[in-house]
């Protein structure tokens, strides 16, 4: 244990953490954190239509859905290039490169066929099952730009310096949409069709077990190695923006929910994420009533952040992070709990959901309610909490051994 521990922390994690700085994936990483705003505008509305089923008297908030969650992927276009730009250190396109993808996203998404003069059916496109295509539109554009960018062109010339910033932004936007042109209008290659094509499998994967276990623990792995699990939205967002918006659609069409994985039922319902990722609630309890001093000290700090359902406190301040001890149970709970949500929501024991709720922060059981419109959530939960519990329960004693041992040293 102890040399897969040092292999680890001096030279996975390092490793990790390089790659993960560099200019690309940290651009990817950033772009996921900058769309959150607009998911949770998205998510705000859901939750008041809660109550607008019970008060119909209550106004219509739908257009600010359908303008900002609603397009979300014409954000994610704009958002990738603008990051993209910004990371590799091309200040001067981090505005034209984005609009430059939201162009060629236009382009891309719009309607053929029978549906050719449809709005709706372009504002479909342009929703949450397209933020694949916005994202590769993105880092398309991106591509372009910065290798134009590299090459500095006229940069010592005698032309006045905005003559040369027009010509450097026109050629990379010429380039970028005429390629795109060709392949459209010219080629009549669906973009769109192709891009979803190639994620569906991708997606198709993550609406199982196997593929559930694995959105839960591989970000949960990095994460205790104090990775930052934002890289992986890159994957993940696609997978579960694609399957509640599926789940939403089927509802309204009168038929069921089917997709499980869902960021509604990864964090919302705090199931998988109780306490926050690794399922650290069981954890912050156990502190809370530990011998050790420092450990009890602790563990009652964190109690407030921890119910709702943010770790970092504990993650760091127990040091869960590069500690053998706590690493393995909180990898343990990752497979744990994606299979336990599994098995309630396929064999009709718990709602799955089929609204776009994501706030993940009201406190659990009653966010796990809220989001599956299920009572039963409140037994399941709270047999889930005595199962993580009895999980960290052997790690958490072994752990708080050594801390009594460390503070006896300190006192004599």
């Amino acid at each position: 244990m102890k040399n897969i521990m040092k292999w680890l922390s001096e030279s996975f994690a390092p490793t990790m953490n390089k790659l993960f700085s560099k200019p690309w994936p940290s651009a990817i990483s950033s772009c996921m954190q900058k769309i959150i705003p607009f998911i949770l505008t998205g998510s705000l509305i859901y939750f008041y239509n809660v109550f607008v089923s019970f008060i119909p008297a209550l106004p219509d908030l739908s257009p600010i859905l359908n303008y900002s969650f609603g397009v979300i992927t014409l954000i994610v276009a704009f958002m990738m290039a603008n990051q993209c730009m910004e990371k590799l250190n091309h200040p001067a396109y981090v505005i034209n490169a984005g609009i430059t993808s939201i162009g060629i996203l236009l382009m891309v998404a719009m309607p053929v066929g029978e549906s050719a003069d449809s709005i709706s059916a372009l504002l479909s496109n342009l929703g949450p099952s397209g933020i694949a295509v916005g994202m590769v539109v993105g880092l398309y554009v991106a591509v372009i730009f910065h290798n134009w960018g590299k090459l500095r062109f006229l940069q010592d010339s005698s032309i006045p310096d905005f003559v040369t910033a027009w010509i450097n932004t026109i050629v990379p936007n010429v380039v970028s949409l005429g390629i795109a042109m060709i392949l459209v209008h010219v080629l009549h290659i669906n973009l769109y069709n192709a891009i979803i094509s190639v994620f569906m499998p991708i997606a198709n994967i993550g609406q199982t077990l196997p593929g559930f276990i694995l959105c839960c623990l591989v970000p949960a792995f990095f994460y205790t190695m104090g990775i930052s699990s934002w890289m992986f939205g890159a994957v993940t967002t696609p997978i579960f923006m694609a399957g509640i918006q599926a789940n939403i659609d089927a509802v309204a069409a009168g038929g069921i929910a089917t997709n499980i994985v869902t960021s509604e039922s990864t964090f919302t319902l705090a199931f998988v994420t109780m306490g926050g990722m690794c399922a650290t609630l069981g954890l912050n309890v156990l502190m809370c009533f530990s011998k050790s001093k420092q450990l009890k000290t602790l563990g009652r700090i964190f109690i407030a952040p921890s119910i709702f359902n943010i770790n970092e406190p504990v993650m760091y301040g127990a040091s869960v992070v590069f500690n053998p001890l706590l690493m393995l149970p909180a990898w343990i709970n990752s497979v744990v709990g994606p299979v336990y949500v599994w098995i309630l929501m396929s064999t009709g024991l718990l709602n799955i959901p089929s609204k776009m709720i994501q706030v993940g922060q009201i406190p659990a059981p009653i966010c796990s309610v809220m989001v599956t419109e299920d009572i039963r959530a409140l037994l399941w939960w709270a047999i889930l909490f005595v199962i993580y519990l009895a999980i960290w329960y052997p790690f958490f004693k072994a752990y708080e051994k050594q801390k009594l041992e460390e503070e006896a040293v300190a006192e004599a």
